[in-house]
């Protein structure tokens, strides 16, 4: 089980590992212009990342971390890439912006990566994205998708899941302007962690609501390191809330709930990011009370997608549980890199960015293409739990059941 709420931050032992992986990403000193490798050399090709293996979202980062692991011992398999071996090179940012950027930094001056993967969560591929830029190495990333990432317009940046932020609330809002007036909810609360993506996307829940009517009747943000959600969740209590938009990233949404079930309230609808697609969230919150949460997809284990079910049929055989999303997201950065390299047959950052921005490539999650800010082009999925699964309930035609259970049963204790 997950722990009850988003601990503080407390930095652990640095970890530096070598595992072997499926990426490549050529190697170009700092602020220079990119290098060029011949695709037939000798030797393994490394591919530094730095993720929060420790600190507040580590749960997360596991299962995305397995996820590149389960893609480069595919990728070694089958003789690796241009014909040579890969491994990861990884070291841990305990989810601390500063050590992230150290250790980028670290990578790309100091170990002379060849290629490089993305972190987790916009917090930190935020201000990563751009020691990327500024040494002209591609960067896809599994997950981060707050607008202002893209907002910069890098060229060698690019997302590794069919939309962004902007499109996160697209298909509930659709959901809800379906209903007849007299069925929407009245009034919303929205709360959100203090991260680029959840804070966005909240902002965008609350704004698009306001113009079907539901009024706010309280908003608040809290700090990533909060661990108390008591006096939020009375608050919320107060305010009555027929709905509540919830920014969560890990345990914080498992912490609200909690405390929701402490001052005895369950709200009508509920939608929280992030939170309710990890595969630890009904051990976490109890099965029966998974039970009518609303969340945003960019993957399902269910999806019909080129290669998904040997994807899940792998990923279960090598670690007993089903992938999560950020599994899948950082296995399909990988498919993303692997293509573009083998496509342009040699390590040249600027040759495979410029591919990237002209090709549509076939993944896990469908087929994803970018603008010239390196945003996607694709759209989202609506989920809820219903009877112990995460359904997909919009858009139709990927649906795995009929319909959207509006009203949430109570907490069982």
């Amino acid at each position: 089980m997950r722990p009850t709420a988003h601990a503080p931050l407390r930095r652990r032992p640095r970890l530096a590992l070598c595992l072997g992986v499926p990426l490549l990403l050529a190697a170009a000193g700092c602020g220079a212009s990119s290098t060029s490798h011949a695709g037939s050399g000798s030797g393994t090709i490394t591919i530094g990342m730095s993720l929060p293996l420790s600190g507040a979202v580590a749960d997360n980062s596991k299962s995305g971390y397995q996820g590149y692991q389960l893609w480069a011992d595919q990728l070694n398999a089958h003789g690796g890439l241009l014909g040579r071996k890969v491994k990861l090179v990884v070291l841990d940012d305990g989810f601390t912006q500063s050590t992230a950027i150290s250790d980028y930094n670290k990578l790309i001056g100091q170990q002379h990566v060849d290629l490089l993967l993305g972190t987790f969560s916009s917090f930190l591929n935020l201000p990563v994205a751009e020691v990327a830029e500024r040494n002209k190495y591609v960067y896809i990333e599994p997950s981060g998708g707050a607008d202002s990432i893209f907002a910069r317009n890098f060229n060698y940046l690019f997302f590794a899941q069919p939309a962004t932020t902007q499109n996160l609330p697209d298909q509930f809002v659709a959901q809800i302007a379906a209903l007849p007036a007299a069925q929407r909810p009245r009034t919303a609360a929205f709360v959100t962690q203090d991260d680029p993506n959840t804070s966005e996307a909240t902002k965008l829940f609350k704004d698009q609501l306001a113009k079907l009517g539901v009024k706010s009747v309280y908003d608040s943000t809290y700090a990533p390191d909060t661990s108390n959600f008591d006096a939020i969740a009375n608050a919320i209590k107060q305010a009555a809330p027929d709905l509540v938009v919830q920014g969560a990233l890990a345990e914080d949404g498992v912490s609200l709930i909690r405390s929701f079930q402490k001052v005895g309230f369950t709200p009508k609808t509920l939608f929280q990011t992030n939170s309710p697609s990890d595969t630890s969230y009904p051990d976490a919150v109890g099965t029966r009370n998974t039970e009518g949460v609303l969340t945003a997809l960019a993957y399902s284990p269910d999806a019909p997608t080129p290669g998904n079910g040997a994807f899940v049929s792998a990923y279960k055989a090598k670690y007993s549980t089903v992938p999560s999303d950020d599994a899948a997201n950082s296995y399909t950065a990988g498919q993303v890199l692997a293509a573009a390299v083998t496509a342009v047959g040699r390590l040249d950052q600027s040759a495979i960015a410029d591919w990237l921005h002209k090709n549509t490539v076939s993944t896990i999650v469908g087929p994803l293409s970018w603008d010239a800010a390196g945003k996607p082009k694709g759209s989202l999925l609506l989920a809820q739990w219903q009877n112990g699964k995460l359904q997909i309930v919009a858009p139709a035609a990927e649906a795995t059941s009929k319909q959207i259970e509006w009203a949430k049963p109570g907490w069982s204790q």
